[in-house]
């Protein structure tokens, strides 16, 4: 299996690297991804779900260390991410150095850093943050599983990714955190 998750990782890099949108498994739900500091692919993204653009996406990260780069991060943020016992995403201030229509209209954007192991074996060779929205189109039900993953999401992606389709255990979304500079806490999913 090792082997087949580093050629995966290698196929799903050389895609990003040209613009491209990939399906693809996550801590969570399979996603949608990119590179997301390419405008024209996280617009390609937009367009496949047929959602607004001020209506934002996450990103992943492999390592808490590198929020600093693309958000402010309060203090307690990095409590939350230690203590945390399902995937969160934290929604971070003053958001920067992603495509700007990623980027929320209050400066905004949501962080999730992944343990898993395509998606953070992923992070770590393409060394950018990565897109990952829910695989289906705005307003239909969230996948819970590979299978359940329509036909109209597949062929419009540009390359899905060849590892965790057989699993059928249902999967959830992220528990989603909102912080404020001034210590605020506001949880939006549980």
């Amino acid at each position: 299996m090792e082997i087949k998750l580093k050629e995966e990782v290698f196929k799903a890099t050389e895609i990003l690297k040209k613009g491209g949108i990939i399906l693809y498994p996550t801590d969570t739900i399979w996603g949608i991804g990119c590179d997301a500091t390419d405008a024209k692919a996280v617009q390609r993204i937009y367009e496949l779900k047929q959602r607004e653009d001020n209506k934002s996406m996450l990103v992943l990260l492999d390592d808490a260390g590198k929020i600093a780069s693309y958000a402010d991060v309060p203090e307690i943020a990095l409590q939350l991410i230690e203590v945390s016992n399902k995937p969160t995403t934290i929604i971070y201030p003053n958001a920067r150095n992603l495509a700007a229509n990623l980027i929320n209209a209050d400066q905004t954007i949501g962080i999730r850093i992944t343990e898993e192991a395509f998606s953070k074996a992923l992070l770590f060779r393409f060394r950018k943050p990565l897109v990952s929205t829910s695989a289906n189109i705005s307003g239909q039900p969230s996948p819970a599983c590979f299978a359940d993953i329509s036909e109209e999401i597949k062929n419009a992606v540009d390359y899905i990714v060849d590892f965790r389709r057989q699993e059928t255990r249902p999967c959830s979304p992220s528990s989603i955190i909102k912080l404020g500079m001034d210590g605020s806490i506001q949880i939006l999913r549980k």
